[in-house]
């Protein structure tokens, strides 16, 4: 099975290998996927041609592992917080809070797993795969501490909650980043207290 659809083969780590993800992750991110190609990623990076296929199939595979690499940052960060976290409720306003202290960061430019699935709309490929997953994944973390929480509806809350989180990221990105931050922060409030 190729790296492209089988996300679970362990990939080559190298000190190439990471400095090309880094590369490549900071590129991507600031000046969009398809704005940027592999030969630039390689420049930057300093890697060769050949040390670039031998850790990566294309740029998609590149795409990938970036952004599965986004995806395991964040699953730590959350999985950090629900560990230290044991109110649920508390738990929802710091994930909302974290939320709002990144889109309110430094080059902040919207989120890494929206901006790459409107690069990558068709839904059957590899990229747009792992923006599903990282966002399944998400919304079921979510849904846990809506349901732990007592909610009526654990899964609406969660969606509405993720929901809120892409309108600030949004919002945060197009404008005013602190009022983003407070309404997310405000919004998600609101729906920890409804229950």
């Amino acid at each position: 099975m190729s790296k492209l659809t089988d996300v679970s083969a362990p990939a080559r780590r190298s000190e190439a290998r990471e400095r090309l993800l880094g590369t490549a992750s900071r590129l991507f991110y600031s000046e969009g996927i398809r704005a940027v190609g592999v030969d630039r990623v390689m420049e930057e990076a300093n890697i060769a041609r050949g040390t670039f296929y031998r850790h990566f199939e294309g740029k998609d595979d590149l795409v990938r592992a970036y952004l599965e690499a986004a995806d395991r940052q964040i699953r730590e960060q959350i999985t950090a917080a629900e560990e230290a976290i044991s109110s649920p409720s508390a738990f929802l306003v710091a994930v909302a809070h974290g939320i709002g202290d990144e889109l309110c960061g430094p080059g902040f430019r919207g989120c890494p797993f929206i901006n790459a699935a409107a690069e990558y709309p068709n839904p059957e490929s590899a990229v747009h795969q792992v923006v599903l997953r990282h966002r399944a994944w998400f919304q079921q973390i979510l849904r846990g501490a809506f349901q732990r929480l007592g909610a009526s509806d654990p899964l609406r809350s969660a969606a509405a909650m993720v929901a809120m989180r892409d309108g600030a990221m949004m919002a945060g990105y197009l404008g005013d980043a602190q009022a983003a931050s407070a309404v997310l922060v405000h919004c998600v409030g609101v729906l920890v207290a409804a229950g």
